[in-house]
């Protein structure tokens, strides 16, 4: 026997047992439980229209922490308990605090300077510092108060106008009006522009290229699951993402001459909008950049409009509808508002801390339907041991926040609304309790959740100050579709139509 051959004989079991002990070293923990799949496809059948709603079913099984497999190349761990979002949020933040890129994001290098996509580091904590500050502190929101009143009023006025004009008994659509005037609000906030024109379904050029971005970007895309497909897009939304975005970025590029052009010739308005605050700003620390790029500027400013005007819309949508299914709860918000602010004048935001019930009925609706159920996804930047289980780096995390609003180790009868539960308590959604993460929680939670949550509160209480709400003729309280449709949010399956008769 030749020496080599020889010494390959010998050394072999050394080696195999040099690298075992390495790879158990690493894996001494194993992976968090979880259904099997099938082979290449996984567990991508399993999961339905409303995937939240499947993984939570599998909590009573498999436990708080629970392993997906999704394709070749996507493997998920969703957590399902409140104790394990404790976990992840104080003792984890930091390892899961990046966010997972699929294909879409990357389209014009959208994600590298998104705030809700960038990785987790200096960039993005510029980013969140100068939108607090400029946008979203109190005292930025309440000097604003103006812009969301007109926009508002146009909303009532709206409305007004579709009701008379539909057949009696029939209902109006009320989230696509609560969706323009949010989508307005942003655009006076940001651009001192409104932004869509609700007289018609050809709406501007922005609005439109703005919901095709939306809807592009709630679509599941086979190409992240497998991603060999990749650079087939075979379900072309590469390509319509691509042409909305660009089309979009265009239009901002316009308004940025614009813009530019006024604060040369000393035309630009007095009144300071956040265009203008992104346009002036000049670094200093050195975690920041000496000046914006046109391409932040844009992406900083689409980002606005993606996160904030299809979440409030929704999440008014989902309020009024759970009031019309329970008209005890109608009576009582009504009684409340019709006692503190009267027939003879207008809601006012500053009516809000005077509504302890309408606070809770929005608190007990975004229990029930959060607007992201898995809030935004997370991905691991390091092999991570949590609870007890072993993460591999670039696991995608989900935190199935609806399933968390609907456990009974957290809720009195969990599945039923009632915004009683909420009067008294401290409970509320600024990521500090977390049976109740609506908007998430940590370092990466929804920073623009002040203006958001004002809004919300604002349109809803307007809405019933202004018209009594009943249902369709021929439609009951029962027969109300409650089903949700993933997109970039959970909306309702099938909108609400409600008839509003002046109060």
């Amino acid at each position: 026997m030749e020496p080599s051959v020889f010494s390959t004989i010998i050394l072999l079991p050394a080696f195999i047992l040099f690298f075992s002990k390495k790879k158990s070293s690493k894996c001494s923990y194993k992976l968090p439980p979880g259904p099997p799949g099938l082979p290449i496809f996984g567990n991508m059948f399993e999961l339905g229209t409303e995937p939240y709603k499947k993984m939570a079913c599998l909590k009573e099984k498999y436990g708080p922490v629970l392993w997906l497999k999704l394709g070749t190349s996507c493997n998920i761990m969703v957590v399902q308990t409140a104790e394990a979002a404790a976990e992840l949020f104080k003792n984890h933040d930091t390892c899961f605090a990046n966010r997972a890129w699929g294909d879409i994001p990357q389209v014009h290098n959208y994600c590298q300077a998104s705030p809700a996509l960038a990785l987790y580091g200096p960039f993005w904590r510029f980013q969140r510092r100068i939108c607090t500050v400029e946008m979203f502190v109190n005292k930025k929101i309440n000097e604003t108060v103006a812009i969301r009143r007109k926009c508002v009023d146009n909303m009532l006025k709206w409305i007004e106008k579709a009701a008379n004009s539909a057949e009696k008994g029939s209902g109006i659509e009320v989230t696509r009006f609560v969706f323009l005037a949010t989508f307005n609000m942003l655009g006076n906030l940001i651009m001192s522009k409104d932004l869509a024109d609700p007289e018609s379904e050809e709406a501007s050029e922005f609005f439109n290229a703005m919901k095709g971005m939306m809807e592009w970007a709630g679509l599941t895309n086979v190409s992240d699951l497998f991603p060999f497909l990749r650079r087939f897009d075979l379900q072309s939304l590469r390509k319509k993402m691509t042409r909305d975005m660009g089309k979009a970025m265009e239009i901002m590029s316009i308004f940025i001459k614009e813009r530019e052009e006024e604060r040369k010739k000393g035309t630009a308005e007095k009144r300071k909008d956040f265009l203008d605050v992104l346009l002036e700003f000049e670094g200093t620390g050195k975690d920041e950049p000496a000046k914006l790029s046109e391409h932040q500027i844009k992406v900083l400013i689409l980002e606005m409009f993606l996160a904030g005007s299809e979440t409030t819309s929704n999440s008014v949508e989902w309020a009024l509808t759970e009031l019309l299914r329970h008209p005890e709860a109608m009576t009582k918000v009504k009684t409340e508002i019709s006692k503190v602010v009267g027939p003879n004048r207008k809601f006012e935001e500053s009516d809000i801390d005077n509504l302890s019930y309408m606070q809770a009925v929005i608190k007990e609706s975004l229990r029930l339907h959060p607007p992201l159920p898995f809030l935004i996804p997370r991905e691991t930047s390091q092999d991570t041991k949590f609870m007890g289980y072993y993460v591999p780096k670039g696991t995608r995390v989900l935190v199935n926040a609806w399933a968390i609003g609907r456990d009974p180790e957290c809720w009195n009868d969990p599945m039923s609304f009632k915004p009683e539960r909420f009067l008294g308590s401290k409970l509320d959604v600024k990521g500090q309790h977390y049976e109740l993460i609506p908007f998430g929680a940590g370092r990466r939670m929804c920073f623009g959740l002040p203006l958001g949550h004002r809004m919300m509160h604002f349109a809803l209480g307007s809405l019933l100050h202004k018209f009594n709400w009943e249902l369709p003729d021929g439609v009951s309280p029962k027969s109300i579709n409650m089903n949700g449709s993933m997109g970039m949010t959970a909306r309702k399956r099938d909108s609400i139509k409600a008839v509003p008769k002046k109060a």
